[in-house]
């Protein structure tokens, strides 16, 4: 379990394929203190250490990982969002992330408004249900506020401190985007539709 709060970026170094996997090698500052089995987030989507020295630590993404997500465009050289899970004693600053993510978006748009920056992205009609304004959204693993939706689209506002913390920094129009919605507002659409369906 995550909350959204990017702790660290990493810099992939090295992506090897395996099958229908890909072997991904990350460079961190806190690899010397991973270790095997260790659940981290990465960009969103929780991974698992299977190798780890003091510099890096390699995970491995599956053939349905690889689907679901935007892994599948990792290059080396990219800037990684990463958080370890949670301590059940600390304090929660953003919301509830599994790091199961549900669906990718595109960049539609990036609007600079002196000091914060709007990102715009497309939402297929699939997911809207899961789209509540000033609701909760983990965006590339980073818990964020919907702003605003359209029939298509959502955005989110970023304060300077996200923009150069995080990889939103390299974010461009046209990227794809790991998104997962709040669990909570899943769970309650799932039992309604279950009423209603009855």
């Amino acid at each position: 379990m995550f909350s959204g709060i990017v702790e660290a970026m990493g810099i992939v170094k090295k992506i090897e394929e395996s099958g229908s996997s890909l072997d991904i090698t990350i460079q961190s500052d806190f690899s010397a203190d991973t270790y095997i089995d260790q659940s981290i987030a990465h960009n969103g989507v929780c991974l698992t250490v299977t190798h780890q020295n003091e510099t890096d630590y390699k995970v491995t993404a599956i053939k349905e990982t690889l689907e679901k997500t935007n892994l599948g465009y990792w290059k080396v050289g990219d800037l990684v969002n990463l958080e370890r899970s949670l301590f059940a004693n600390a304090r929660i600053d953003g919301h509830f992330v599994q790091g199961h993510v549900d669906s990718t978006v595109v960049c539609k748009e990036i609007l600079e408004e002196d000091g914060s920056w709007y990102f715009h992205f497309s939402i297929s009609p699939e997911w809207q249900k899961y789209i509540v304004k000033k609701g909760s959204i983990c965006i590339n693993g980073v818990s964020l506020t919907i702003v605003d939706i359209s029939q298509d689209s959502f955005s989110v506002a970023i304060i300077p401190y996200t923009y150069e913390h995080t990889n939103f920094k390299n974010i461009q129009k046209d990227d794809v985007i790991n998104i997962e919605f709040d669990v909570l507002g899943k769970y309650i659409i799932k039992y309604l539709d279950n009423i209603h369906a009855k």
